[in-house]
């Protein structure tokens, strides 16, 4: 049987490529409205993380991330690994070398790397970070800012271990929480850290309402993986 005849087209849309965590339930649905049809294709990916974020489970994830960016099919013009404090654990640089490794792409970057880029642009020298995990896994993200020469004055955690419940924390729960910090001192601007938050829709009011820039992991990274893909910016923040 002779196959029958057809011709080959090439997709000129820029192809991005997302590592998510397996319990993860916020930060695809986040990404199908910053990254829609006609404006790039992304291709996702999990990776196992366990039903626990400690610095153990994050530990282990390293493990078995070349693993999981490999599963992407390239060649991508960026890819994200979406995990704030995994990066934080792990080291940027390291997440930055298993992702390039696995999976042929032009750019890698990560929500802390995206996080830093972004406060810089914006000249965002103090910052407040809302965060839902644990203290060991909470404190390192402000070590990193600090590290990176932003002052983080006042942080607020929900002190939660579960994923399944961080997808579950109320947005209007997260706002009462930026509302808080935004009231403890002068800051330039607040971060909501975690991409299984739900904080996209919060985002734009509550920066008009404190009068100051509101940037999460899920829009930081959206934003930087735009940036490296030569994509039209998205994700950028209101208040300034």
């Amino acid at each position: 049987m002779t196959g029958f005849p057809y011709e080959l087209q090439e997709d000129p849309a820029p192809r991005l490529g997302l590592v998510v965590l397996q319990v993860d339930e916020t930060i695809e649905q986040e990404f199908r409205r910053l990254f829609p049809p006609d404006s790039a294709r992304l291709q996702v990916t999990r990776i196992p993380s366990g039903a626990a974020l400690t610095p153990d489970t994050i530990a282990r994830m390293a493990a078995v991330l070349p693993a999981a960016a490999g599963l992407l099919p390239g060649p991508l013009d960026a890819v994200g690994y979406g995990c704030t404090s995994g990066t934080t654990l792990i080291g940027a640089g390291r997440v930055r070398d298993l992702v390039a490794g696995a999976v042929q792409t032009r750019a890698v970057t990560d929500p802390l790397t995206a996080a830093l880029a972004q406060c810089h642009a914006l000249g965002l020298g103090r910052i407040g970070i809302v965060s839902p995990y644990i203290p060991a896994v909470a404190a390192p993200i402000r070590a990193a800012f600090e590290g990176a020469g932003i002052k983080v004055p006042a942080t607020l955690s929900f002190g939660e271990e579960v994923e399944a419940r961080v997808a579950r924390i109320a947005p209007a729960s997260i706002a009462e929480a930026a509302r808080t910090l935004a009231r403890r001192g002068p800051l330039d601007g607040l971060f909501l850290s975690c991409t299984n938050l739900r904080t996209l829709d919060i985002l734009a009011p509550l920066s008009t309402e404190l009068g100051m820039p509101v940037l999460s992991s899920n829009r930081c990274l959206a934003w930087h993986m735009a940036a490296l893909a030569g994509l039209e910016p998205v994700g950028r923040p209101a208040g300034r």
